[in-house]
């Protein structure tokens, strides 16, 4: 099978990544089903790379359909080592505005029945998730963003809601309050799965507009939605070919590589041997190809 250094998520408004070279399309099957599409993997910077459209392209899955674990998983087999992830997002605080990019360190989970663990079926494992974004890759995102110029903030909470509807009044003025600074709804259970497959995970949230709180919310028209996502995906697309070559050059000295090390609680002998099948691109080197 094909293989890429670094994965790319692109979400609203970023369906593809231009740049690339020596490009070629590949279906990958996973235990877990049909990943959002197929992958596109190309040579950036250098460095091999393996772009997923998070919505498929023609942006036609929802938040709540997306297959999260075989995104993930398909990641894992193509053999991805970090994620750069990048949403479109609406702000929860006045000094996030629009064409703004935060970098969030920290999530709040509002999803509902999601799935976003890769165990079970026999196997118990218990991740850390305190940190959920792996500084090494945030931090080469955010330093891109700031070499080009846009107006960028390190840190922040995101908030994780279901949709596909957005939040009434009184949810927006309730996240406000617990502190969130932007929302979206997909992030959350990639960074989980992103973990439990020891992948380096980051996000880039790009503002498109402010969440219902805001006074101005109801003047926000759906063509300056649009223009606020395009001008984002140019921006995304410079930060994540200077984060590449950044990374590329970087050692892999973060904890994200072993977060299974001490995360699984079932004896190896008592994993049902399907499941060790099942989750072998996961568990190989802990279980034994």
């Amino acid at each position: 099978m094909e293989k890429a250094q670094i994965g790319i998520i692109g979400g609203s408004g970023l369906y593809q990544m231009e740049g690339l070279t020596d490009v070629r399309e590949i279906g990958v099957d996973t235990p877990f089903g049909a990943p959002s599409d197929n992958f596109i993997i190309g040579t950036l910077e250098g460095v091999r790379v393996a772009f997923l459209a998070r919505h498929g392209r023609g942006h036609r899955i929802l938040p709540t359909e997306l297959n999260f674990r075989a995104n993930i998983y398909a990641m894992k087999l193509l053999g991805v080592e970090r994620i750069l992830s990048a949403s479109a997002v609406g702000s929860l605080q006045e000094q996030y505005a629009p064409t703004d990019i935060v970098i969030p360190d920290q999530f709040i989970d509002r999803t509902r029945g999601r799935i976003s663990t890769f165990f079970g079926e026999g196997i118990v494992g218990h991740i850390t998730f305190a940190h959920p974004v792996c500084t090494a890759v945030g931090n080469a995102m955010a330093d891109a963003g700031e070499a080009i110029g846009v107006k960028l903030h390190r840190g922040g909470t995101y908030l994780c809601m279901e949709g596909p509807a957005f939040s009434t009044l009184a949810e927006s003025r309730l996240y406000r309050s617990w502190g969130a600074d932007v929302i979206g709804m997909t992030n959350l259970q990639e960074a989980k799965l992103a973990r439990e497959a020891e992948i380096c995970y980051a996000t880039m949230a790009l503002v498109t507009d402010y969440d219902c709180w805001h006074p101005d919310h109801d003047a926000v028209t759906v063509e300056m939605v649009i223009e606020y996502l395009n001008k984002n995906a140019a921006n995304a697309q410079q930060i994540i070919r200077r984060s590449v070559q950044a990374l590329a050059a970087q050692d892999r000295t973060c904890k994200c590589g072993a977060a299974l090390k001490h995360a699984i609680l079932t004896q190896p002998g008592a994993v049902p041997a399907e499941t060790k099948k099942k989750l072998s691109a996961i568990l190989g080197k802990y279980f034994g190809e």
